[in-house]
């Protein structure tokens, strides 16, 4: 039998909707035009500044960043070309593939950090109150928990 939702979920479920296509279109549109990088670039960017090296397997930036690792290849190929990443292979195994920030990588990343902060906190967490950023926070969590053992 079917659960169908409910006035009430129908109306949360839609306004999610259309405040996450908004808020990554914002977001995007916003880093782009003030620090040429994309949203996708900036989080491949992010996540590798995050971990020794600044370098990680291209199959684990895919799962750490949840896109597919053909689209993974297809935006570290362009990162590549611009010269804010390299792909070499991984030390002792040769079917393995690393992502590496380069030193022009890390220089764009500092450079559009702010632009991607401030939008974030403009667009999201001002727009709510304390209460609310902790409910959104665990619920979120919640979400993301669930779709992970699924």
């Amino acid at each position: 039998m079917v659960r169908w939702l409910d006035a009430e979920e129908q109306r949360v479920w839609r306004a999610f909707l259309e405040a996450d296509q908004r808020l990554w279109d914002r977001l995007s549109r916003e880093l782009d035009e003030r620090s040429g990088l994309s949203l996708p670039e900036y989080e491949i960017l992010v996540r590798l500044s995050e971990v020794p090296e600044r370098a990680l397997r291209m199959s684990q930036l895919a799962d750490r960043l949840v896109h597919s690792r053909s689209r993974l290849t297809h935006t570290a190929r362009r990162m590549e070309q611009r010269g804010l990443v390299r792909r070499e292979a991984c030390p002792g195994d040769r079917r393995g593939v690393l992502c590496v920030m380069t030193d022009a990588g890390w220089d764009e990343l500092v450079a559009a950090a702010p632009v991607h902060v401030e939008g974030v906190r403009s667009h999201l967490f001002d727009q709510m109150t304390p209460e609310e950023v902790a409910a959104f926070g665990s619920a979120m969590a919640k979400v993301a928990a669930h779709l992970r053992e699924t």
